[in-house]
């Protein structure tokens, strides 16, 4: 804890930062809980403690759209091509939002949901045949990863010849729009994307499906439906949000499960504490550690520090689930854990869409999987599990494990 200084503005988007994040939020939450930081280039306020990220969430003066502040609508001038990526609910405020988000839960019909966990039992079980041979295995190819590919692929009604194009447009979302590929990425590869996406809903237009994309073509409030631009930034918020969330949630789940023996032994005990003990991966280790930044609309003082109209504020939202204010023994993982008002999947208007069905996807699949393999365990030392470099998540390159 010594080597952390707070002397100078903490960059969320450094190695350091990603290296010792949970150091850092005890620090910030300690010293500094309105901290002025930087997020890569941009100045930004990072708030780390429970109660200010919880009321920046739902607080109306704080606004995603920069457009409301007499600017552009991203920071920093953005390819055309990615600035497609952002035309969605994310980065919408009040009506404009109301207005996304109401056409796409009309997407999110209980059949719909019905259908896709019916999927989902069936492939956990396909997934976990094909592992039953093998003594070792790196368990998010082999099974975290592809259970979130399927199902998005369900939902966009992806044919069986278009899913290796498929997969292939996931792993460009998923790694290539940061650090060394991203010129690659926007030259060469983001336009095969779009390519593709465009002409899924093209079909879908022509000859409607029961899947979740049709619904979202077809959704309409007022007279009003998704522009052909919308339509296609929402496609890709399914598939951002949807794919990176459940697989990493899956994978974060064995492993806080393996590496607290104790834990794991309770739940196989009283396996119907299989909600709680996942709704505590959402606090103890989530996927997403931050959200969305936002804009303050004006002069806004929290804690003594005035935060001026225009700013840039970044809730940190692993600091807030890690809160002593709000937590007993938070650095604890507690799969008995209730109350457990984590904000794992945010809070407020931008609160996660998605959220019941990634809660499906890992409750299937960590019941299955534990079911098939009782004798589940990690095939390294803790320690030696490497976590991927992405600001604001937490996400592990490999998940070695033995069956048996």
């Amino acid at each position: 804890m010594e080597r952390l200084q707070l002397n100078k503005p903490v960059n969320i988007f450094s190695r350091e930062f990603a290296r010792h994040k949970y150091e850092y939020y005890q620090v910030l939450r300690e010293q500094s809980p309105v901290h002025k930081g930087k997020l890569a280039i941009l100045d930004v306020y990072l708030l780390s403690r429970y109660d200010d990220c919880l009321a920046l969430l739902k607080d109306p003066r704080f606004v995603r759209d920069r457009r409301q502040l007499g600017g552009g609508k991203f920071p920093l001038p953005l390819p055309r091509i990615v600035s497609v990526l952002g035309d969605n609910m994310l980065l919408a405020d009040g009506d404009e939002h109301r207005r996304l988000r109401g056409l796409v839960h009309q997407a999110f019909t209980p059949r719909a949901l019905a259908r896709l966990e019916y999927r989902l039992e069936t492939l956990t079980h396909e997934l976990l045949d094909e592992m039953a041979s093998r003594t070792e295995v790196d368990l998010i190819p082999a099974y975290a990863l592809p259970i979130p590919v399927a199902i998005i692929g369900e939902m966009l009604g992806v044919s069986a010849a278009e899913m290796n194009q498929f997969k292939n447009s996931l792993s460009v979302l998923s790694s290539g729009l940061s650090g060394s590929q991203l010129f690659k990425t926007l030259v060469w590869d983001m336009p095969g994307v779009l390519r593709l996406l465009r002409g899924l809903i093209a079909r879908k237009r022509a000859a409607p499906g029961d899947d979740i994309l049709t619904g979202l073509i077809h959704a309409e409030e007022n007279g009003n439906r998704l522009s052909e631009d919308e339509l296609l930034s929402m496609v890709l918020l399914l598939i951002t949000a949807g794919y990176e969330t459940t697989y990493n949630l899956i994978a974060n789940s064995v492993i806080a499960l393996l590496t607290h023996p104790a834990q794991m032994a309770w739940l196989q005990v009283e396996p119907e504490r299989l909600d709680t003990a996942i709704e505590e991966v959402l606090r103890f280790s989530s996927p997403l550690q931050g959200t969305k930044p936002a804009y303050a609309t004006q002069a806004i003082t929290i804690r003594g520090v005035t935060i001026p109209r225009g700013a840039m504020v970044a809730p940190l939202l692993g600091a807030a689930n890690r809160d002593p204010a709000v937590f007993a023994n938070p650095d604890e993982f507690d799969i008995a854990r209730t109350p457990n008002k984590h904000l794992g999947f945010g809070q407020g208007i931008h609160y996660c869409l998605g959220a019941p069905l990634a809660r499906l996807e890992t409750r299937l699949a960590l019941k299955n999987l534990l079911a098939r393999f009782p004798e589940l365990r990690l095939a390294v030392a803790p320690e030696a599990l490497k976590r991927q470099h992405m600001p604001l998540w937490e996400r592990y390159e490999r998940l070695p494990v033995l069956l048996g």
